[in-house]
């Protein structure tokens, strides 16, 4: 009895030791210029050796922060699970609040698609052990984050090996959004002060801004893709467009639809499903 006692007095110390770190840190977005910030969560093993990691891009909806991921999801500590659980850098960067990761060419404080890809991922490969290549790096997000997962790797192939969405607005015309009238307006008119007034919201040709309007370099570019929303979300049939467009020209993807809303417990259960998608494709050497 002594013994097994003295095992686990000096196993605790050690288990408390192995855990998942998150930094908070500041850019200076040259482009914009104005600080942001992002949270970058490395695994347990991260803190000693010189091994270097793949990366995860887990991107917030709109409205959102850098640390929604950390503060409002349903289990405490998920992103510091999934970065332990599979041995990776996970990052959540902060962006405007319905900005939806493009370059506005209207608003030179709206140019979240060149902080992301030309600041944001150099800063972090700079400063953290990452494995710096295309093979080894992911991007994901709910909602908004999910538009801008979607279009950033679909825009930049270059950068990234597999991408998805939860609950993602694939298609920013709010028409197809189920939502009230005043919310669909204040959106609307959002898009049109950072995009313009003359924005082509009809098929096959969307406008470039919409993650729809996107999907022959989705074909062309051979990413690995999982897209999921929840049957009562209000964006299910912009997800269901986007699965159909896939389908219809022959772009490999996974598509799920499950019970659940535009909600915390949806995206909660959502991002381990993501990760062990993106396992499947995340090279480590």
């Amino acid at each position: 009895m002594k013994k097994s006692f003295l095992l686990l007095y000096f196993l605790f110390p050690i288990l408390a030791l192995a855990q998942s770190k998150t930094d908070t840190i500041q850019i200076f977005s040259q482009s914009m210029k104005k600080n942001l910030k992002a949270a970058v969560t490395t695994p347990p093993s991260y803190q000693s050796g010189s091994e270097k990691y793949p990366v995860l891009y887990l991107l917030h909806g709109g409205s959102g922060a850098f640390s929604d991921w950390h503060n409002k999801v349903t289990e405490s500590g998920l992103v510091g699970r999934m970065a332990s659980e599979y041995n990776l850098i996970i990052v959540t960067p902060g962006v405007g609040p319905a900005s939806y990761y493009y370059d506005s060419p209207m608003m030179d404080s709206v140019r979240y698609e060149t902080y992301m890809i030309e600041e944001l991922i150099p800063f972090v490969d700079k400063t953290y052990r990452t494995l710096a290549q295309k093979e080894s790096r992911a991007i994901t997000g709910l909602s908004m984050g999910g538009h801008g997962a979607i279009m950033l790797s679909a825009k930049h192939p270059e950068l990234f090996i597999a991408a998805g969405s939860m609950s993602g607005v694939m298609n920013i015309d709010t028409r197809l959004w189920k939502v009230n009238d005043e919310f669909r307006t204040l959106r609307l008119k959002g898009q049109q002060d950072m995009l313009g007034k003359d924005l082509n919201y009809e098929g096959p040709q969307f406008n470039g801004y919409t993650a729809v309007g996107l999907v022959n370099q989705m074909k062309s570019n051979g990413l690995a893709l999982i897209l999921d929303c929840g049957v009562d979300d209000f964006l299910i049939e912009t997800n269901r467009q986007m699965h159909q467009l896939l389908l219809a020209n022959g772009t490999p993807h996974e598509y799920i639809e499950r019970p659940g809303a535009h909600t915390w417990p949806y995206w909660t259960e959502a991002l381990p499903v993501h990760l062990l998608f993106f396992d499947k494709y995340l090279k480590r050497n």
